[in-house]
C-alpha cells in the first residue's frame, strides 16, 4: 500500500504543492486579482496599439510578458 501512496506522491506532486500553498495564502496560482498601477501615457498608449494589433486584452499582453514559459 505505501508503494500505490508513493506513486500517487510522485506523479501529482505539483498539485500536492500547489493545495499546500493554497492552505498557506489561500491564494491559487492560476487566480486573477485585480490590482490599481500607474503607467505613463506613453506606455499605455504602446499597450493600446497592441491589444489592437492583437486582440488581446492589455491584461493578457502583460501577463504573457511575465509568463514562466517564455525566455526573456
Amino acid at each position: 500500500m505505501q508503494l500505490n501512496k508513493d506513486i500517487i506522491l510522485k506523479k501529482y506532486k505539483e498539485v500536492f504543492e500547489i493545495l499546500e500553498n493554497y492552505d498557506k495564502t489561500r491564494e491559487l496560482p492560476f487566480q486573477r486579482k485585480r490590482i490599481d498601477i500607474t503607467l505613463s501615457v506613453e506606455t499605455i498608449n504602446k499597450l493600446k496599439k497592441l491589444k489592437e494589433k492583437t486582440g488581446k486584452p492589455i491584461s493578457r499582453i502583460i501577463e504573457e510578458k511575465f509568463s514562466d514559459n517564455q525566455h526573456a
